[in-house]
């Protein structure tokens, strides 16, 4: 793959970004694309490595040398082909996941891995910009009809999965615009949203019907859909965020992290959004330092925040990993994400105590420092209250970014029945995708819990096999 030598002659170039002085005033996407004969250089630096373990890295399983070495040689149009075999949506990986196929290259074992996720979505964006993505209509029509409940990367998967085989798929989202949290939680300067909408014109056009405004369980039946449909799909995602239940929650000023966000995406798409939540002027601080958590931080910034602190409550991750014993997994160490970059206090070990108001309204937050150690006898890490560490700091917008739990459970779940795991989750394999009620699936994190987008779309493709061969007996899709 590649050239033979390429990874000893080339080092690993990445794209670059305009200053964070200069993109916090929008909300587009920032990064500046590299040339083709920079990109072909960085495919070349894919190794012959005999067990491509970039492959299992991926959870839709990418056949990342072949695409690597055909852009190497030029061979633009084949590289699609092939990166579209497994991903349907390559240019929402290639921008938002956080690429465990580069902690799996083979390179990475001793050296810079090949920049796969960026040549990943150069592909897809010069395959749009040369006509080569076309709607696949299906040659004949199976005449069974399949509802897909929740337009996010799993609905999205399974829907044209399943539009491309011959069924007539109907497409069932709560929101005004499709997209589930592609749309209305990742913020428009790490995607923007038109890449969605080209999307979505290509599954209409292979025959898939978007009813949006449809939130099943409140304006839609269940069991309406189960007397209309061959087979339901539920993709709706994991929305029951983590709480946090310390004096002071109920004080103005304290919201979930999706009590924001999607506000911001709502206006740049050029809604009128009347009472937004902004942090504008305001001392912000995000509980959670994940993603959520930094896309609260990049757009606090944006807003024109006085400060953002974000708090972590596990330990501060080592700068670097050690190779030898966590390769080829991903690794736990210390990641600055772009948001950060522009302008955030990061501290970790930090527990909050309580939030502190005046006539109603949240004005600090009291915190402490905590200690995280190995219990001697479960072996599980167990965490302590630091005495004196005590602080507080301001604070007139908190937003709470530390993850969710579960899909929602009443609606639409309480009123089909089905059957949940132990944590909460809707209980289904990933053989069949098959829940407790006869012709129901679930994919995504309905079925897994938080995750990915790369492990909705693997779900959502998987899960449309499985419908597919419930439907027919057997199935051509791949899994």
């Amino acid at each position: 793959m590649g050239k033979v030598t390429g990874f000893l002659e080339i080092d690993r170039t990445e794209p670059a970004s305009l200053a964070p002085a200069e993109r916090i005033k929008f909300y587009k996407e920032f990064t500046v694309d590299l040339p083709e004969p920079e990109l072909q250089k960085q495919g070349a630096r894919c190794m012959d490595c005999g067990i491509p373990f970039c492959q299992t890295g991926c959870p839709v399983n990418n056949i990342i040398p072949d695409w690597n070495d055909l852009v190497y040689r030029g061979k633009w149009r084949e590289a699609s082909d092939t990166l579209h075999s497994t991903n349907n949506f390559p240019e929402f990986t290639g921008r938002i996941c956080p690429a465990p196929c580069e902690s799996a290259c083979v390179l990475n074992i001793n050296s810079k891995a090949v920049t796969i996720k960026n040549i990943e979505h150069s592909i897809v964006d010069k395959a749009w910009l040369e006509g080569w993505i076309t709607p696949q209509v299906p040659a004949v029509k199976t005449g069974k009809r399949v509802a897909v409940i929740g337009s996010g990367p799993a609905g999205l998967a399974a829907a044209q999965q399943l539009a491309r085989v011959g069924h007539d798929v109907v497409l069932f989202e709560k929101n005004d615009r499709v997209g589930g949290l592609l749309r209305y939680g990742i913020p428009d300067f790490k995607m923007e949203k038109h890449l969605i909408d080209r999307r979505v014109a290509q599954m209409v056009a292979e025959g898939v019907e978007i009813r949006t405004n449809q939130h099943v369980g409140e304006n839609v039946s269940p069991q309406h859909l189960l007397g209309d449909f061959d087979a339901i799909v539920l993709s709706g995602g994991s929305e029951q965020p983590r709480d946090l239940p310390v004096p002071g929650r109920e004080l103005d000023g304290v919201h979930y992290a999706m009590q924001f966000l999607p506000l911001q995406n709502r206006k740049v798409a050029g809604d009128d959004v009347p009472g937004q939540l902004t942090a504008t002027g305001k001392h912000v601080v995000v509980i959670g330092g994940g993603d959520t958590g930094s896309d609260c931080v990049g757009t606090s910034i944006r807003q024109g925040a006085l400060s953002v602190t974000q708090f972590e409550l596990m330990p501060r991750p080592p700068e670097q990993e050690n190779k030898p014993v966590v390769w080829p997994n991903y690794p736990m160490k210390l990641r600055t994400s772009s948001s950060q970059e522009e302008g955030c206090d990061r501290d970790w070990a930090v527990g909050t105590k309580a939030f502190i108001g005046k006539d109603g309204k949240v004005t600090a937050l009291r915190a402490n420092r905590v200690d995280w150690s190995k219990d001697p006898v479960t072996g599980q890490m167990k965490m302590t209250d630091v005495p004196g560490s005590e602080f507080e700091i301001p604070a007139d917008l908190v937003l709470l970014a530390m993850g969710y739990v579960h899909p929602r459970h009443n609606g639409l779940l309480e009123q089909l029945g089905v059957k949940l795991d132990g944590r909460g989750n809707v209980q289904a394999d990933t053989e069949a995708y098959q829940t407790s009620v006869p012709k129901v699936f679930t994919a995504g994190d309905m079925r897994r819990g938080q995750s990915l987008v790369v492990w909705a779309i693997r779900e959502g493709r998987q899960c449309a096999a499985s419908v597919d061969a419930f439907l027919m007996g057997t199935t051509s899709l791949p899994r």
